[in-house]
């Protein structure tokens, strides 16, 4: 993997391939930034990593999809809000956040074990242990998804995790400090057109109690 240079906020860089994948391992959902006729787009979709190797999902009619197969350059980007930081100045006021910016080409995969295994990578990123639990779906539904798979080219990674920063000479007496934030599932919700509620599966027991604990 190469690392772009970071330029603005040069000290909250990581060039480290490990932190850029913890960042990567950490969330489901990214931006892809493309090119359509000349004009730059962006869209979110689900994705899931092994390696260097990302890989996205969609319908063979998804326009984003069909468009980056040319293989043009794509920019794709995560990003994790941990905390709102109140400085004693507006100016100084920031937020702590994990974020990456990976560039790279995407390519279609053709062959069916591989397009099963990028499906089964992203599905265990979104929730662990469901790939298992429950059937892929029917012959007609898989034919129609498009699985693709992009090669990290070049990243970059950007970490903020403290306080405010440039406020010291600010003397009025107010409250400054951050407020950390994190993602905390709900109670689950039972699909009620099954009847009586079942117990959880493996999967969402495990996903919650990683919450609770």
């Amino acid at each position: 993997m190469n690392f772009n240079k970071v330029i603005r906020g040069s000290k909250r860089a990581i060039y480290d391939e490990k932190t850029v994948h913890e960042v990567l391992d950490a969330g489901f959902l990214c931006h892809i930034a493309f090119q359509h006729n000349q004009q730059t787009m962006m869209i979110p979709t689900s994705y899931g990593r092994k390696d260097n190797t990302i890989y996205i999902h969609g319908s063979n009619k998804n326009f984003m999809m069909n468009e980056i197969a040319n293989g043009q350059t794509i920019c794709l980007s995560v990003t994790h809000l941990d905390g709102i930081v109140l400085a004693r100045t507006l100016f100084n006021t920031s937020a702590n956040y994990r974020s990456v910016v990976v560039f790279g080409k995407a390519e279609v995969i053709v062959e069916e074990e591989a397009r099963m295994e990028a499906l089964r990578i992203i599905t265990e990123n979104i929730i662990p242990n469901r790939w298992d639990e429950v059937s892929l779906g029917s012959e007609t539904e898989i034919k129609a998804t498009l699985v693709m798979k992009i090669e990290i080219e070049s990243a970059s990674c950007k970490i903020r995790d403290c306080g405010p920063n440039g406020d010291e000479a600010e003397t009025d007496p107010i409250w400054s400090g951050h407020i950390p934030l994190e993602i905390q599932p709900k109670k689950p919700i039972f699909d009620s057109k099954f009847g009586e509620e079942l117990p959880w599966s493996t999967s969402v027991k495990m996903y919650m109690e990683k919450f609770s604990t």
